[in-house]
């Protein structure tokens, strides 16, 4: 019996993990063997799916040199650790760009490999090179998460689809029961769910909550995808204004879309383009409007002006006077919101499952 082996870098509580995670399900759901190897970690997305879980060491650290070394060293390990299937039938499946060891060692053995690239900003760009060389040696078949990630890091000789990340359909059905219309006598509540990093746009937020502080009907809430200890150090020194909530690492944000009216994806674009965006879409499933980069995934998501708005994090100005709009025009909100749940429709797990499914068989 062929066997799918998924190998993913670090599990944890962010968008790549996450899709795997509906991947390896969709696997299990038509009875195929897998089993799964993944940097060493407390928890995440891919936890406790299957029994075949395998860890190999990497960690990371707060010198970029350091990491890179682990890094390099967890692929050289992942690698020999692969190796035991070399006269068994197996397909790997390489989620991101960064488990090269896995691409190597499919290459070596004479596997067929199957990317799932979700990135398109690594550094440093010698780095880039050299995975995006392991993978035109080594894939079989290439999978984007949007027709923008394929436009900039398409492969000459390999074949290549775009599969849409979808919303797992219990998440659906959760985001249905808890729409509810949002009145005027309650707050405005903006909510940014992203990673600890700068270029996501972390102060860009502080910023926009900053400019509404004398408001008393409009708050800001940032989940972040890290711990105390890190948001602690982020933030060490930093004065916060009254109205926006830190939350750090969550194994469930739905309590924060149900008590949300608009949800922002801040990320730079000339520092990181948004591949695709899974809280954009999970927001909209609950009938969120949002605010989302011009360009990159997000774009192909979101209509300017259908499901929310597309504005570059630069022009802060804007999404102020977008936030101020839709905290008082109850109409445009309902019209937003409308659109937006029925825009999340269209990403839906099974039309995924099938897609995946597909590749996997073939």
């Amino acid at each position: 019996m062929q066997k799918y082996i998924f190998i993913h870098l670090l599990n944890d509580f962010s968008g790549s993990p996450k899709v795997l995670s509906q991947v390896i399900m969709a696997a299990q759901k038509k009875g195929m063997a897998i089993a799964l190897y993944t940097g060493k970690s407390a928890s995440g997305f891919l936890s406790g799916l299957t029994a075949n879980h395998h860890q190999y060491l990497y960690k990371r650290s707060e010198n970029k040199w350091m990491t890179l070394v682990t890094f390099i060293s967890s692929q050289i390990i992942l690698f020999f650790k692969l190796l035991k299937y070399m006269n068994k039938d197996v397909v790997i499946y390489v989620n991101t760009m960064l488990p090269f060891g896995a691409g190597l060692a499919g290459f070596v053995m004479r596997k067929p490999v199957i990317y799932h690239v979700h990135e398109t900003y690594l550094n440093p760009p010698m780095l880039k090179q050299f995975l995006r060389l392991v993978i035109s040696w080594s894939a079989k078949k290439v999978i984007f998460v949007s027709n923008s990630v394929k436009n900039l890091e398409s492969f000459k000789g390999i074949e290549q689809e775009v599969i849409y990340n979808a919303l797992p359909k219990e998440f659906e059905v959760v985001g249905k029961k808890h729409i509810h219309p949002w009145k005027f006598d309650e707050v405005f509540n903006v909510l940014m769910i992203s990673s600890l990093k700068s270029y996501k746009g972390i102060n860009e937020f502080r910023s926009l909550a900053k400019s509404f502080e004398s408001s008393s009907k409009i708050n800001f809430t940032l989940v972040l995808n890290a711990n105390k200890d890190e948001t602690e150090n982020y933030f060490s020194g930093s004065i916060l204004s009254t109205n926006i909530e830190l939350v750090t690492k969550q194994v469930n944000v739905i309590k924060y879309y149900q008590k949300s009216n608009l949800v922002l994806n801040l990320s730079k674009v000339d520092e990181c383009i948004e591949t695709f965006g899974l809280t954009i879409l999970e927001a909209m499933a609950f009938g969120i409007p949002v605010i989302v980069p011009p360009i990159g995934g997000p774009a192909e998501i979101v209509t300017n002006g259908i499901e929310g708005y597309l504005i570059s994090s630069y022009e802060i100005n804007s999404i102020a006077e977008k936030i101020k709009e839709l905290s008082l025009n109850k109409v445009k909100w309902t019209e937003l919101s409308k659109n937006a749940l029925k825009r999340s429709k269209d990403f839906n797990e099974i039309i995924f499952n099938k897609k995946i499914i597909e590749i996997l068989n073939a």
